[in-house]
């Protein structure tokens, strides 16, 4: 499923006679964050960019802490969320691979989210989207808010070992494939009397299929989930 992305990020330059406002220094910082990451943006590479004074920013945006909830704001609110038609396992397969892709357009996305505590409306909207999908399904409330965190751990981590591969790849000045080459020729160079199994699956292991991974995974905790259910009897 394609996200709905807007284009509210496609213009670098807007016209200075443009008031400034919450929305122009997060678009701002969104532009900002894929050019140069998380670690390198500031308020005042932002207000440089915007051509204001860096005080001038603080009357619209607290601190960055608070620039940190808007940008998850922003990202959280482009989340497509699945036809609630669709089974629930469906549902959240489709929840799950939104939810990567969305991540995957913006640079440093999980460090953002996991840097701040979900308390902004759009943010809250989609935990209470995915909760309540869970609740028809018929998970037991205790259980609601682990089943979900289960979930976005596995989201954040697969997306940040992508990221980190990506990362890899580019500091060394080689692409995707010609790092897995480097990688498989090194596994299979092992030596197989201490090493049988990883020499095995070298190719596997250096190779990954992102996306068949992803599914697989998230194919294991949808029927981990279907089992638990279903020793109940509550699955619906």
């Amino acid at each position: 499923m394609i996200l709905a992305r807007k284009k509210l990020y496609s213009q670098t330059n807007e016209p200075a006679h443009i008031p400034l406002d919450q929305r122009r220094i997060v678009q701002t910082a969104i532009l900002l964050l894929n050019e140069i990451g998380l670690k390198e943006l500031s308020m005042r590479k932002i207000a440089d960019s915007l051509g204001v004074k860096t005080a001038s920013l603080y009357y619209h945006v607290k601190d960055k802490d608070e620039l940190l909830q808007l940008l998850c704001d922003t990202i959280s609110e482009e989340l497509v969320w699945p036809d609630s038609s669709l089974d629930w396992k469906e549902q959240l397969l489709q929840w799950g691979l939104n939810f990567r892709q969305l991540l995957q357009a913006y640079r440093d996305s999980v460090d953002i989210f996991l840097s701040s505590i979900a308390l902004s409306h759009n943010r809250l909207l989609q935990i209470e989207k995915l909760f309540r999908l869970l609740a028809d399904a018929g998970f037991d409330d205790q259980h609601i808010p682990w089943a979900s965190s289960m979930l976005k751990n596995y989201v954040f981590g697969f997306v940040t070992e992508e990221a980190q591969m990506a990362a890899h790849a580019k500091a060394k000045a080689v692409s995707s494939a010609e790092l897995t080459e480097t990688y498989q020729n090194a596994y299979t160079q092992l030596p197989a009397e201490h090493f049988p199994t990883m020499t095995r699956l070298a190719a596997y292991t250096t190779d990954p299929d992102w996306e068949s991974e992803f599914r697989y995974g998230m194919g294991v905790l949808i029927d981990g989930f279907t089992m638990r259910l279903t020793a109940k009897g509550k699955q619906h």
